[in-house]
């Protein structure tokens, strides 16, 4: 069965029928918190964690759009395990659709769903303390399975050691850049920021209109100031962050973008704008941005041509010993711990996040589990749109995400569009605009009971 659901509440249904089955106490449920199962079954308590009792039936699945077609092969492939597949919104934009209904049901004392897909990395910053998501690495899977993600991919999902959900995919930022144009008008890519600024300048005065990136939308910092290791966001604890958004890692890269939207050559306009469509997304040079960019944006909906985009690491600054780059996105799936089916909610969560069927062939995103990553990129290469390899850049970048900027409840992207974005559109500089968002991060930190540091 799939159920639409929409944030508001309102539901659209697409209902199929599949073979409903239960699942036997007798065949083991090799989740090895889980010492007894059947109607009435006992369970037993492993670090913490105590399985409702263990009834086996339908299992349901929260998905968002784009994660429908992977709940589909799955119960294609396993006729014989009953699903609810439900459509909602993924909490995209941060809408809290997940929380809210959490809370319903927490008070009805029914209704969760087993596995949940949100499109967010901070749903465990209130998921834990509602009781709602299952500790992972405490016998649910092992940890040999866990070894196989990136590293610091499920970084967002720990709580004091404690994993409480697993990474989808990661969102690391790379360099894309138009390859024939490059090579056309004999520019060599940017290894380091001050090169990346030299050749805006030199674009400006050689190829007016054309671009070197964009800061136009509200994941523009999560892109560059998270790669210039601004420590404007760090969380040190579940209910602690420390927010020193004016110092000069922050500020280097906000000069540099001041520069560049000061002669042209990075657009304040939203990349999924229909005035950059029409007027810019043809005139791109180089855009900085995450691994979804490749296929997302310069594929699907700006249409460039195959053959022309290429990737190549993110510049670093000059005498930077350790490499950083930014993120944007890459979502968490969760396994609820009101399930009453952890056997086949566990099988699924673990086909979900690393099967080749799904995660190295269909998949959108470049995949945090790093076998099916391997996969995918393969596919990437041998797709033939792009030029050259892109396999090594955005491999590197996986394990190159600046460890320093975390997953608050409270959205960067949200205090980002609400103070920084209309003062670039008076014409303020960002370098301006610094104190004003710092002040508005340890605002909503503090809002959302966080100790604030400073």
């Amino acid at each position: 069965m799939t159920t639409a659901v929409g944030a508001g509440g309102a539901a659209s249904f697409r209902t199929t029928r599949r073979r409903t089955a239960s699942f036997a106490c007798a065949a083991s449920l090799v989740v090895a918190a889980v010492t007894a199962c059947g109607a009435g079954g006992t369970t037993g308590v492993q670090h913490g964690f105590q399985p409702v009792p263990q009834t086996g039936g339908t299992v349901t699945v929260w998905v968002d759009a784009t994660r429908l077609v992977a709940a589909e092969m799955y119960q294609k492939a396993h006729p014989s395990v009953s699903m609810n597949i439900v459509s909602y919104d993924g909490d995209a934009n941060g809408s809290n659709y997940l929380q809210t209904k959490v809370s319903l049901f927490n008070r009805t004392r029914e209704g969760w769903p087993d596995v949940v897909f949100s499109s967010q990395n901070n749903e465990v910053t209130w998921a834990v303390d509602a009781g709602f998501t299952a500790p992972l690495n405490k016998g649910l899977l092992p940890e040999s399975l866990l070894a196989d993600w990136a590293p610091n991919a499920n970084d967002p999902c720990l709580v004091d050691g404690t994993l409480y959900c697993l990474r989808n995919d990661l969102s690391q930022t790379v360099l894309w850049y138009d390859a024939s144009l490059m090579r056309q008008w004999g520019y060599q890519v940017p290894t380091t920021w001050e090169d990346y600024e030299a050749l805006g300048k030199r674009v400006a005065q050689e190829h007016p209109g054309y671009l070197v990136g964009s800061a136009g939308d509200v994941f523009t910092p999560e892109i560059y100031l998270w790669a210039s290791k601004c420590g404007a966001n760090q969380i040190t604890g579940p209910k602690a962050v420390t927010v020193r958004a004016t110092g000069p890692n922050c500020t280097r890269m906000a000069a540099l973008l001041d520069t560049l939207i000061e002669n042209r050559t990075m657009s304040t306009s939203s990349v999924f704008s229909s005035d950059f469509d029409k007027n810019l997304a043809g005139k791109i040079l180089m855009m900085p941005g995450p691994a979804w960019f490749g296929g997302a944006l310069f594929q699907d909906a700006f249409k460039v041509p195959a053959g022309r985009i290429a990737v190549a690491p993110m510049p670093q600054w000059s005498g930077e010993e350790e490499p950083a780059v930014g993120n944007v996105g890459g979502g968490t799936w969760l396994l609820s711990a009101h399930s009453t089916n952890l056997k086949a909610a566990t099988d699924f969560l673990t086909w979900v996040t690393t099967s080749d069927e799904y995660q190295g062939t269909e998949a959108p995103g470049y995949p945090a589990h790093a076998p099916a990553a391997t996969t995918w990129l393969a596919k990437q290469n041998s797709s033939g749109y792009y030029a050259g390899d892109i396999a090594a850049p955005l491999r590197a970048a996986a394990g190159q995400v600046w460890p320093e900027w975390g997953y608050g409840q409270f959205s960067q992207e949200a205090i980002w569009a609400a103070t920084v974005t209309p003062g670039l559109t008076a014409g303020k500089s960002i370098v301006s605009l610094l104190p004003a968002w710092q002040d508005a991060i340890v605002n909503h930190a503090r809002a959302n009971g966080y100790a604030v540091t400073r």
